[in-house]
């Protein structure tokens, strides 16, 4: 194998107008330059339709859910009743003696605890789901009951019922100290000097994960051509590859003996990580039964097994001195229900002077946190940008003028300046609860501002890109990866379409096959950064194979051809061209079939956050405390934009999830009982669409030279700012701050009433 040379050296424009910075980078003899503030674009930056638009719509993409083959068997989990307790006993023969059950098996064993109500026991299939349910119902499980504690302030007190193993459920999770010289006394010395306080608790609710699709897949096993067993997994999941891995490792089977197919799925906030419980349950009953096995979540088990983001409750004193924060010190507690775990980042954005934050995991008999969305972060957030909001009104400071003063990221000067404009923040009320905006009436309104970090431009983790060029003139790109509804497919054929110069509607991308090269799981907002830059790379290897196995047949060097527009041309003489159409014919019978791996990431870059800001204006009824939010402008930045469309998409699903944490979402659980209470999407409360504000969004353009197609991650970003910002809206229109989600109309009255009512 030939070592490749990087001594090639490229001078890089990199930033945005205002704040162009020039980078140099080193490049491989066989790679492309990457994208930067000089790259035209054939493709990129503009809208563009997804790519599987149509399928989704006529209803021709396939879910796992919609998996179906002939004898396919329906299987059920049965799940315990009990918040807390051990097994005495499991009986499955009344459900085996059914006429049309199939299999069962046990998930957990006499002697084990349960440690939820909802938590998975045994499982049953059946020839259909009917059967099944009725199977479910004859499964006898005996328990011995134990003490349970389902929240965090009595799952905290000194002798709370244990949850799990220990003799205690609070649990020191980290202290971080910054900077780490400082000291407790020069902490609160900082405090009591500071010209303006802020000492006060904040909480923030369970919010358990809604994707429309549920938890699951469908199993088939079959044989190769030795008679060595192989199975097929239909999955819904953010990690076809860690599927794959999960199964393997269950089942105790080789790679190549397991195939996962995620070609569509209904939505995953971070939940569907691995073969999960369901997924298993379908892969060992169809092992056991002889037959294709679904098995998918419904919606109660969703919320009870399914996943959460974590509680938290914040204790925090800060102050500030001459516009600057000077000290922010804070204590959380929060649940990832049994497991323990539970993170809130607050310390973020901002330079916070001398700061500590203590935490604290509180198990509880309560369902397992996942990530979700930005994890830690908007819960983080919603303390945040209410104490910097308070300080700033303690300092008689404008708040976004506060902020600016205490904030290096080079680009939020400029994202405040146009949210600003947009929404008119003139109109702001100069306090709280008086001034036109918020008028004389019962319903007044109000203005609220929040920002956002993240920082992931993605990894060489072994994430690949097939090209294949056919003689028709038609290109597919695979990869292994998942589109869990964000536009990956289409950002996918896009970059490659731009790094290969062909025709964008000759594009087809493929993905969710693992027997397609590697691709990566989408958490962490990993996925763009990682998968961009990968077609990128294989876009541009593949012209390269495709021109020099054509050059011949041209009579041209194919180091004087190039790709463009759709037309191959002779670089030193444009006009003398060949259409992309005629210059695949010249390939015959034949293919030109390239897999390249994605590049490293470049040093030299411009910034390694991700920034956005949003400004909420929402109305509050002082007679009802209902409160409605009117319009979110959001302005955020991601490097570059490689579709508009699918970039508004995500700012849109950002601030809608944002708005629904800030005002609807809540798990609400029964101390005495143990149980959910509202496990169904009827009482657990979500927006619905007469709910929908007016969302502006804006696509900030920067170039960050991180990668070689400059595309930074977006999924988590813009769900962060979000209720912060209603919350200052809140404040900005009644005069009152609500400290606790979600601000349902009781909280607002509260408040309301604490300060001596509406005005």
């Amino acid at each position: 194998m030939t070592k490749k040379n990087y001594d090639r050296e490229e001078t890089l424009k990199l930033g945005f107008a205002g704040n162009v910075v020039e980078k140099k980078v080193k490049l491989a003899d066989d790679q492309a330059k990457p994208w930067d503030l000089d790259t035209k674009f054939q493709y990129a930056g503009k809208h563009i339709p997804r790519f599987d638009g149509l399928a989704k719509a006529s209803g021709r993409a396939k879910y796992s859910y919609d998996m179906n083959f002939p004898g396919m068997l329906h299987a059920r989990i049965v799940r315990a009743n009990i918040p807390n307790g051990k097994i005495t006993d499991i009986d499955v023969s009344g459900a085996e003696a059914i006429p049309g059950v199939k299999a069962t098996m046990l998930l957990k064993k006499v002697g084990d605890r349960v440690r939820f109500d909802g938590e998975g026991v045994a499982a049953v299939c059946a020839t259909n789901l009917e059967i099944a349910e009725d199977a479910m119902r004859a499964v006898v499980v005996t328990y011995e009951k134990m003490a349970h504690a389902v929240i965090v302030d009595d799952a905290s007190k000194d002798g709370a019922p244990i949850v799990d193993k220990g003799d205690t459920n609070k649990s020191p999770e980290s202290v971080n100290i910054n900077p780490r010289e400082v000291s407790e006394d020069e902490i609160n010395k900082r405090f009591a000097a500071a010209d303006a306080k802020v000492e006060a608790t904040y909480r923030t609710q369970v919010q358990t994960h809604s994707a429309l699709e549920t938890h699951g897949g469908v199993a088939k096993w079959d044989k190769d051509s030795s008679g060595n067993p192989t199975l097929t997994v239909w999955a819904s999941t953010q990690g076809s590859f860690s599927v794959l891995d999960g199964l393997c490792g269950n089942l105790k089977l080789d790679r190549s003996q397991v195939e996962v197919i995620c070609e569509y799925m209904g939505g995953g906030f971070g939940a569907k990580f691995g073969a999960d419980q369901p997924t298993l349950v379908a892969a060992n009953l169809a092992k056991k039964a002889g037959a294709p096995v679904k098995c998918m979540l419904n919606r109660k088990e969703e919320h009870l097994a399914g996943g959460n983001r974590p509680d938290s409750i914040h204790h925090v004193r800060a102050g500030a001195t001459d516009g600057k924060i000077v000290v922010f010190d804070v204590t959380n507690y929060g649940t990832g229900g049994y497991t323990g775990g539970a993170g809130a980042r607050n310390i973020m954005i901002y330079d916070m002077g001398a700061s500590r934050k203590v935490e604290y995991a509180v198990k509880t008999n309560c369902g397992p946190a996942t990530a979700m969305r930005a994890p830690g972060h908007p819960q983080g957030s919603f303390v945040l940008e209410q104490v910097v909001d308070e300080l700033a009104e303690k300092l008689n400071m404008d708040p976004i003028e506060f902020r600016l003063k205490n904030d290096r990221y080079p680009m939020r000067k400029a994202q405040y300046e146009k949210a600003m404009e947009l929404i008119d923040w003139s109109r702001r009320n100069k306090k709280g609860g008086e001034g036109a905006l918020a008028g004389t009436g019962p319903k007044k309104r109000g203005l609220g501002v929040g920002a956002s970090t993240w920082g992931q431009n993605g990894n060489r983790d072994g994430t690949a890109m097939a090209v294949i060029i056919n003689a028709d003139g038609g290109v597919e790109v695979r990869n292994g990866c998942q589109d869990i509804g964000t536009g990956t497919r289409t950002i996918i054929g896009i970059c490659a379409a731009e790094a290969l110069g062909c025709p964008l509607e000759n594009m087809k991308v493929r993905l969710g096959h693992t027997r397609d090269p590697y691709g990566p799981a989408s958490g962490g907002s990993v996925t763009a950064p990682t998968v961009t830059a990968a077609a990128k790379d294989a876009g541009h290897a593949a012209k390269l194979a495709f021109l020099d196995k054509i050059s011949k047949k041209l009579s041209v060097d194919a180091a004087k051809l190039d790709i463009s527009l759709g037309k191959v041309f002779v670089k030193d003489d444009p006009a003398k061209s060949w259409n992309w159409h005629d210059a695949c014919k010249l390939l015959g019978v034949e293919t030109v079939e390239v897999t390249k791996e994605r590049s490293d990431n470049f040093r030299a870059n411009f910034s390694g956050q991700v920034g956005g800001v949003q400004i909420a204006e929402v109305e509050v009824d002082t007679e009802t405390g209902v409160v409605r939010v009117i319009k979110v402008v959001a302005v955020h930045d991601a490097g570059l934009v490689i579709d508009r469309l699918t970039f508004e998409s995500q700012i849109l699903g950002g601030v809608i999830q944002g708005m629904s944490f800030a005002l609807f979402e809540n798990r609400v659980m029964d101390r005495k009982s143990g149980k959910m209470l509202n496990n169904n999407l009827e009482s657990y409360k979500i927006p619905g669409s007469l709910d929908m504000p007016e969302i502006v969004t804006v696509a900030f353009d920067i170039s960050n030279g991180h990668n070689s197609a400059g595309v930074a991650g977006l999924g988590e970003p813009t769900v962060i700012p979000t209720a912060g910002a209603i919350a200052n809206a809140i404040a900005n229109a009644t005069g009152v701050r609500v400290r606790s989600l979600p601000m349902t109309p009781d909280k607002v009255l509260a408040a309301l009433a604490a300060k001596g009512g509406s005005r």
